[in-house]
């Protein structure tokens, strides 16, 4: 193999200049033949296909494959036979392998990513501890418009972060929209003892009904779509409410699925519905609140001295 290798870098030596010059213009020629007809797919697909992650997806293994082969086009046209060319490409991959170790799991994890469906453009994730919308995927990286850190709730904070697609291998990618995407979230209200529970029932159903039951109906129609594909069990998708007796108050908790995006909005709307009716309902319902309360108090004794005499007097 090493004879081999210094026969190529000898007749590399010996060329003549003239036959320099027109490998590298064939080869330039070929680049050139190569971007363009990248450039003039992508441009028929961008027409063609409607469906943006289907288009996404595309765009994404046609540059790929150009990359692929001008790789392939700069080896073999540097080589000059199939003798060469291949013992050149597996020179080439062997230092590959071991130099760019990282990099290959990232790209491998670029397929896996592609071919099992993980996450796609559009999705709500969390991966590496860092939660975001995927907004782009690229065949080492992932880039996520990052939410939350400084920024309560699950609000844009203004960061783009990248991560290493090699992630994927290396620990659990939470997606909160494939498949089912919607998520479970609850608000607790601290309820007097002496309010009408009953009445506090009515107040949440009618709040319930105004906003989360075209949820619940989508979310159920996706939850049996769910139940089909997956070895999981038939789920209450409806909003539902429960209380507890602390030592303090009554403290229901409703529960209900919501838009993993809209889980803010949701919760003040809900909140604001059913503050509004608690307080007009005549003081049948109150908000319970801490109070303390002081059950003994020890005795004090003051005594009071009169003022030191000055020296003087």
């Amino acid at each position: 193999m090493i004879d081999q290798l210094n026969k190529i870098l000898a007749e590399f030596k010996q060329m003549e200049a003239s036959d320099l010059l027109l490998q590298v213009g064939g080869f330039v020629f070929w680049i050139v033949v190569i971007l363009l007809a990248t450039s003039l797919l992508t441009r028929y697909i961008n027409r063609t296909v409607k469906d943006n992650s289907a288009r996404y997806r595309t765009k994404k293994i046609i540059r790929l494959a150009s990359y692929v082969l001008i790789g392939l086009l700069a080896i073999f046209s540097f080589t000059g036979n199939m003798e060469q060319f291949g013992l050149s490409l597996g020179l080439i991959t062997a230092g590959l392998a071991f130099a760019l170790q990282e990099v290959i799991l990232s790209v491998f994890g670029w397929i896996i990513i592609f071919t099992t469906n993980s996450y796609s453009p559009g999705d709500r994730i969390e991966i590496n501890g860092i939660k975001g919308d995927v907004i782009d995927i690229g065949v080492t990286k992932t880039t996520l418009m990052e939410i939350g850190e400084w920024v309560k709730s699950d609000n844009y904070n203004g960061r783009i972060v990248q991560i290493s697609n090699s992630f994927i291998f290396k620990g659990p990618v939470r997606n909160y929209s494939t498949d089912f995407p919607f998520v479970w979230d609850e608000i607790k209200l601290p309820i007097t003892f002496n309010s009408d529970l009953e009445l506090v029932g009515k107040i949440v159903k009618q709040a319930t009904d105004d906003f989360l039951m075209d949820y619940a109906k989508f979310a159920k129609e996706n939850w049996e779509l769910m139940v089909k594909k997956y070895l999981i069990e038939n789920a209450n998708v409806e909003p539902s409410l429960q209380f507890i007796l602390n030592d303090n108050w009554v403290e229901f908790t409703l529960r209900y699925v919501v838009d993993y995006k809209k889980r803010g909005t949701t919760k003040h709307q809900l909140f604001n519905e059913i503050y509004n009716s608690v307080m007009n309902s005549g003081g049948k319902v109150a908000f319970a609140s801490a109070t303390f309360e002081l059950v003994g108090v020890p005795e004090l004794k003051v005594k009071l001295e009169p003022p030191n005499k000055s020296f003087d007097e």
